[in-house]
């Protein structure tokens, strides 16, 4: 199936349509949210952005025009998403180029804070987190090179031992490995089907819990052990849960 004229491969691209959607804060407040991978009612995005719910609709129907978020009914209620990894990716490296957002208030300054520390990056671990397991695994030889990265058979015997599906991320139809440059961190952090799949272990295993509201994770004390005695990552100074 051609691609619609507006995509064709060797044109150049029209980047006015990204910009408009991109242009006001609630729809960069919006899909800061959205980063993590989560589906979030309207009426939270609303209340994060301190718009009205009316307003939040316009908002959001212009980022759904311009393919950067879906949604989803169920019942009365809209639930919204990032339209899909390519999306999370091109926003987390086009925010290395962004000026960061104005923070004021203890509980803002808080918020920045879990996102420096910890998030998920659409569905792999981002911030000093994952940053610091990327370089660490570098180190070790677990991961080959550092911006296109590559698993060593150490590496896979190293993460399966953790309890990583390290299969399923080698035969998944994703690239197994690809370096996701970190907007916080200015440096690569593990992407790819394997990122993903290290993501999803370290929730199964509560190194990390999603923060109660927000993008940020608080990194367990069980989590903190791991990668301080394993690769000698030390997050004493990230935010934490016990």
């Amino acid at each position: 199936m051609s691609r619609p004229y507006g995509r064709r491969m060797g044109r150049d691209r029209d980047f006015t349509a990204v910009g408009r959607a991109l242009s006001t804060p609630a729809r960069s407040t919006f899909l800061n949210l959205l980063m993590d991978g989560t589906r979030r009612p309207a009426g939270e995005l609303a209340r994060a952005a301190e718009v009205s719910a009316s307003t939040a609709s316009e908002h959001l129907s212009v980022l759904v025009d311009a393919g950067l978020v879906t949604y989803q009914s169920q019942g009365r209620h809209r639930y919204y998403a990032l339209a899909d990894r390519e999306v999370a990716t091109a926003l987390e490296t086009l925010g290395t180029l962004a000026d960061a957002a104005p923070v004021s208030g203890y509980r803002r300054s808080r918020q920045a804070e879990y996102l420096a520390a910890a998030r998920f990056c659409y569905d792999h671990l981002a911030g000093r987190l994952g940053t610091g397991l990327t370089d660490a695994w570098v180190r070790c030889g677990w991961l080959a090179g550092r911006d296109e990265l590559s698993l060593s058979d150490a590496g896979a015997v190293g993460l399966g031992a953790i309890g990583v599906d390290v299969d399923g991320a080698v035969t998944s139809r994703r690239a197994t490995t690809r370096a996701c440059l970190d907007w916080t961190e200015r440096r690569p952090h593990l992407a790819g089907a394997l990122g993903a799949a290290v993501g999803a272990r370290f929730l199964d295993a509560g190194w990390v819990v999603r923060h109660r509201s927000g993008r940020g994770l608080d990194v367990t004390d069980s989590g903190r052990r791991l990668v301080r005695d394993a690769w000698g990552i030390n997050l004493a100074d990230a935010a934490v849960s016990g």
